[in-house]
């Protein structure tokens, strides 16, 4: 079994989903008592969201890598970025590895295409909406990526920071998140990626009426079948 190198605490609500996930799907891989081998570094996420909120990036993939380089110093056989928003510096930390980093778009997009999914709403923090690291991934396959009006944007943006991302979830936010999907439905999306690790705590597939592709569950799997070898 190879070991997976976590880096966590982005928020550390959804990493304990992460743990929780990849030990399951490895129990349900191997059996017994297997559980899998995971290294994990957890940030404090009040520092990496002030580097997003005042634009410093190089900062944030410095802090990113050298956590990265400590855990493949230590035994990670791969690493994994338990967020959406700082893949946006995923090419900068795989430069300092010599261990693959599993890109969560890149599994999304092996997801999205074994379901026949052509056209995906993306929600996420603001950066995945609007910047092009995250769409960019899953365009180069084949597949169209629509995301929230202005006003949709700032909404979810806000409800991942200002609730989320401090574990509270509220009924009020979830009727207005499902609104914002079936707009997206109306524009012809044929499923919805939650693209913050977070959204998965507020919206459940029974939610909305499109099929939900929550990259939290999908990255965590990944992980789980790279480390036995499935």
């Amino acid at each position: 079994m190879k070991t997976i190198g976590l880096l966590g605490g982005m928020s550390w609500e959804s990493t304990v989903l992460y743990y929780r996930e990849i030990n399951n799907h490895v129990k349900q891989a191997l059996g017994g008592l297997h559980s899998a081998k995971c290294i994990l570094h957890s940030f404090d996420f009040h520092e990496i969201e002030e580097y997003q909120s005042h634009g410093n990036w190089d900062k944030a993939a410095a802090a990113l890598a050298s956590a990265a380089r400590n855990l493949e110093s230590i035994g990670a056989d791969c690493i994994v970025i338990c967020t959406n928003t700082m893949h946006k510096l995923a090419d900068e930390v795989q430069r300092h590895l010599r261990v693959p980093l599993l890109h969560i778009a890149d599994l999304t997009a092996d997801e999205l295409l074994r379901n026949d999914v052509r056209k995906i709403a993306l929600t996420g923090t603001r950066y995945t909406m609007e910047q092009d690291f995250y769409k960019s991934r899953l365009i180069s396959r084949g597949i169209e990526v629509i995301v929230p009006d202005r006003d949709g944007i700032e909404f979810v943006n806000r409800v991942i920071y200002e609730e989320l991302c401090l574990g509270i979830v509220s009924a009020e936010s979830r009727q207005g998140f499902v609104a914002v999907i079936e707009r997206l439905r109306d524009r012809g999306a044929e499923g919805v990626i939650l693209g913050c690790t977070e959204i998965g705590m507020l919206i459940r597939p029974e939610d909305v009426t499109l099929p939900v592709f929550d990259t939290t569950l999908i990255h965590a799997r990944g992980a789980a079948m790279y480390s036995v070898g499935i």
